[in-house]
């Protein structure tokens, strides 16, 4: 049976993987700060009280996980904030750093043990990410942890490349989640769906990819 972990895993997009995945067959994994009953009813293991910013968070996934190998590992855990220019909250953008770039090298980097030729990193990013499409301004910490984030994958891609593992930068969509009050364009179940068929497409010919869950290729 083929292994996915997901950080995030508890709701929202994470949660629509974990269901998704589930229902492919997959023993599901679920990395989360809080658990919930709707991620405990999909997941054959559920790894929680972790927060993914600190070594012990990190420890306790590498100790719940063993030596277990990961057919797919999915950095999905993240943090939308706002910033207005003339107010910084520069912790804002710390902790959105911490959380949406460092993190899921952190966590890349714990779990390379449990890789393998074959295996698949796919880091859910966002066009926000993309210097090229921002049209709009505002959005300091989020725009610059998702391009923090593009930036470690694609040297991740580089570098895992020679060992058989491809990565993936995924923008999920506009998705109808509680990280944007619910005001979305598609449903949770659609980006999941995407994402998914974005990472089965993944292999090391394409590896270091910037998709849209739609199969557009996104501008660094």
């Amino acid at each position: 049976m083929k292994q996915v972990l997901i950080t995030g895993a508890n709701r929202g997009i994470g949660l629509e993987l974990a269901r998704h995945y589930a229902a492919e067959g997959w023993c599901v994994i679920g990395v989360c700060r809080q658990s919930s009953e709707e991620l405990r009813a999909v997941a054959g293991q559920v790894i929680d009280g972790v927060d993914v910013t600190q070594d012990a968070g990190i420890a306790r996934v590498t100790t719940e996980l063993g030596d277990q190998p990961l057919d797919l590992l999915i950095n999905n855990a993240g943090l939308l904030q706002d910033e207005q220019l003339g107010s910084i909250d520069f912790d804002s953008i710390r902790r959105q750093m911490e959380i949406n770039a460092y993190a899921p090298l952190r966590v890349t980097e714990a779990l390379l043990v449990n890789l393998r030729d074959g295996s698949k990193v796919a880091n859910i990013t966002s066009r926000m990410g993309s210097i090229a499409d921002n049209d709009s301004g505002g959005r300091y910490g989020y725009r610059a942890s998702k391009a923090a984030l593009n930036a470690f994958g694609k040297s991740l891609a580089v570098d895992l490349k020679p060992r058989g593992i491809a990565v993936a930068l995924l923008h999920p969509g506009f998705v109808k989640t509680r990280m944007v009050n619910f005001g979305g364009l598609i449903t949770p179940e659609e980006s999941a769906a995407g994402l998914a068929q974005r990472i089965a497409e993944l292999n090391l010919d394409n590896t270091g990819t910037f998709w849209h869950s739609n199969g557009e290729v996104l501008p660094w």
